[in-house]
C-alpha cells in the first residue's frame, strides 16, 4: 500500500461565521488533510506538534481513520496552536482575531522512520523552514511533493519560501496568493512565473469558483459544486489538498491527465467540509456520500458538443 506523509498544523480553532460561532474545536491543516486522505486506499502519517492540553479523543479520532500519529509530538506542559477568526457575510474573506503559536513556535519536525520513503509528501501550510526540514529527512525521493502555503509566509519568510518552492513538484495556493507570489494579475501569467520558480504543476484555488491546474502549456479547470448552504469555509483548502494528494498516492500516477481527476476528488471532498463547522462534517462523512457526489460532479462537467 502506498504511503502519504502529511506535514502541517494540528490545532484548536475558534470560528465565527454569519451562521454561528464555536468555542475551541479541532482544526489545523494536517488534520483536514489527513481526514480527507483517509477516504483513499493508502497508508498515511501526520508530522506535527500539540501540547498536552490536546484531548485524547482527538488523537483517537485520527487513529480510528488509520492515520499514523507516531510523528505527532505531544509536548508536556505545552499548549496547542490556536487560531480564531471571523468570516464576513460573503464567506470569501475573514479577519484573524487571535493566533497563538504556542508549541508550534519551537517545532522541529521528526519524520517516522517507516515514512522516510513515502511515495507522496503533502507539505501543509507551515513555516517554510519546517517544510524544508521534512524534505531533508526523506531517504528516497518521493514520486511527488505537494506544497501548500499562504500570503503570511510570503510577507515574513519569502527567501525561505522560495527555497522550498524550488524542491516541490506541485504548489497549491489561492488566486490572491498566486498574484502576490508572482507579481502578475493574470492567473495564466502568474502560473507561468511560479512554474519558473520550480514546481512543474501549479494549482490555483478559487474557492466557490473552482480550481485551475497549470502544467507548461496545459490548463485544466474544475468547477466547485454549487451548494445550497455554505456554513464554514475553514479547512476547505486543506481538505482539497488532502483529496488531491490522497488520490495521487492511491493511483500511483503523477501525469497531468491523472491530476485532473485528483482536482475533482479534492473539490468533491472540500464541498463536504464547508457544510458544518470545523471538521464536524468530515468526521461524519461516509464513503457512499463521497461517491454519490462524485456523480454530481461528473454530470456538472460533462457535455457533448458538435464541432
Amino acid at each position: 500500500m502506498n504511503k502519504l506523509l502529511i506535514v502541517g498544523t494540528v490545532a484548536f480553532d475558534a470560528i465565527e461565521t454569519p451562521f454561528g460561532k464555536t468555542d475551541k474545536i479541532l482544526g489545523g491543516a494536517a488534520t483536514y488533510i489527513g481526514l480527507s486522505a483517509s477516504f483513499f486506499n493508502l497508508q498515511s502519517a501526520i508530522v506535527s506538534v500539540v501540547g498536552d492540553d490536546f484531548p485524547q479523543e482527538y488523537l483517537d479520532l485520527l487513529t480510528d481513520r488509520n492515520i499514523d500519529i507516531s510523528g505527532l509530538e505531544v509536548v508536556k506542559g505545552g499548549k496547542t496552536f490556536f487560531w480564531s477568526g471571523r468570516y464576513h457575510n460573503d464567506l470569501n474573506s475573514r479577519d484573524t482575531l487571535d493566533t497563538q503559536l504556542n508549541v508550534l513556535a519551537d517545532f522541529q519536525p521528526k519524520v517516522p522512520e517507516n515514512y522516510k520513503n513515502s511515495d507522496v509528501v503533502m507539505l501543509g501550510n507551515l513555516h517554510p523552514l519546517v517544510q524544508s526540514g521534512v524534505l531533508d529527512q526523506m531517504t528516497t525521493k518521493p514520486k511527488l511533493v505537494v506544497l501548500d502555503t499562504m500570503n503570511f509566509w510570503m510577507d515574513c519568510a519569502l527567501p525561505e519560501l522560495l527555497e522550498v518552492i524550488k524542491r516541490v513538484d506541485v504548489i497549491t495556493i489561492n488566486d490572491e496568493e498566486a498574484r502576490q507570489l508572482s507579481g502578475e494579475y493574470s492567473l495564466v501569467k502568474a502560473a507561468a512565473k511560479i512554474q519558473e520558480m520550480g514546481p512543474k504543476y501549479v494549482v490555483i484555488k478559487k474557492g466557490e469558483h473552482g480550481a485551475l491546474l497549470f502544467n507548461k502549456g496545459n490548463v485544466f479547470f474544475a468547477p466547485a459544486l454549487p451548494l445550497e448552504e455554505v456554513f464554514d469555509p475553514t479547512g476547505a483548502g486543506d481538505t482539497f489538498a488532502g483529496g488531491f494528494a490522497g488520490f495521487i498516492t492511491q493511483s500511483e500516477n503523477v501525469s497531468f491527465e491523472n491530476m485532473k481527476n485528483a482536482i475533482i476528488y479534492g473539490s468533491n471532498l472540500a464541498s463536504f467540509c464547508v457544510e458544518k463547522f470545523g471538521t464536524e462534517r468530515m468526521v461524519s462523512l461516509e464513503k457512499d456520500e463521497v461517491v454519490s457526489r462524485l456523480k454530481q460532479f461528473k454530470s456538472l462537467t460533462q457535455f457533448d458538443i458538435e464541432l
